[in-house]
């Protein structure tokens, strides 16, 4: 339904063609990989943290836009924690929890970010609690990310973090200098962006946190240049 596909939020952009691979992240791209191709059946749940801006909203969206692409059907929900609360509240005000359970526990590969934003939401932890349940024991994927390890999540239910850290967990770190090259050339390339070869190069050495400081350090030394 339209509503449907409104609900998943998918950016076509986050694709893993478009995910460049280096030694902070080769783990995390194959084993995120191995689920798209293959999900319920190799690594579940599989539980992805690091750092923010380091591409695993972007591992998340390829899952999600492969099982779509070539899934035969499989059916896919994507959201963030905080939409998932929010419409867990709104459900149990507007008395449409069933309709609620329907959209989370009836899909085939569900993909929760930002998992670390569940700390002290009581009520929306139960209801994860059992959605993780329902899914998990009828053999259906479950992925999540969160910005640390299962284990350094407090504020979060013993029960739930150890169901969060009973699959694979998977860790995703800084990019080295040849992946920071490699990221932001094909950037150049994908957006059709201008920027000399030692432009890419010199952003590649002083910018080194994340992915996303690094494509934003881009697009601004190109508006200034313009």
């Amino acid at each position: 339904t339209e509503r449907d596909e409104r609900d998943v939020r998918l950016n076509p952009k986050y694709t893993f063609e478009q995910f460049v691979i280096g030694a902070g992240n080769r783990f995390a791209h194959a084993a995120a990989l191995a689920v798209a191709e293959l999900p319920g059946q190799t690594y579940n749940p599989l539980f992805i943290h690091g750092r923010p801006g380091l591409g695993k909203t972007h591992l998340l969206h390829a899952i999600g836009n492969y099982v779509n692409q070539h899934g035969s059907g499989l059916t896919v929900r994507y959201a963030t924690v905080e939409q998932f609360t929010n419409a867990f509240v709104q459900a149990v005000r507007d008395g449409s929890t069933h309709d609620f359970k329907a959209r989370f526990r009836e899909v085939d590969v569900l993909l929760l970010d930002d998992v670390q934003f569940l700390a002290d939401k009581a009520r929306t932890e139960e209801e994860l609690f059992h959605t993780f349940n329902a899914l998990h024991d009828s053999g259906r994927q479950l992925v999540m990310t969160s910005d640390r390890s299962p284990a350094q999540l407090d504020g979060i239910a013993a029960r739930l973090g150890e169901r969060f850290g009973s699959g694979l967990v998977v860790a995703v770190e800084q990019p080295d200098r040849a992946v920071r090259h490699a990221i932001l050339e094909k950037r150049v390339r994908v957006d059709s962006v201008e920027a000399s070869t030692e432009l890419v190069a010199e952003i590649a050495d002083r910018v080194t946190t994340s992915v996303r400081a690094l494509e934003a350090a881009l697009i601004q030394v190109v508006a200034y240049a313009s």
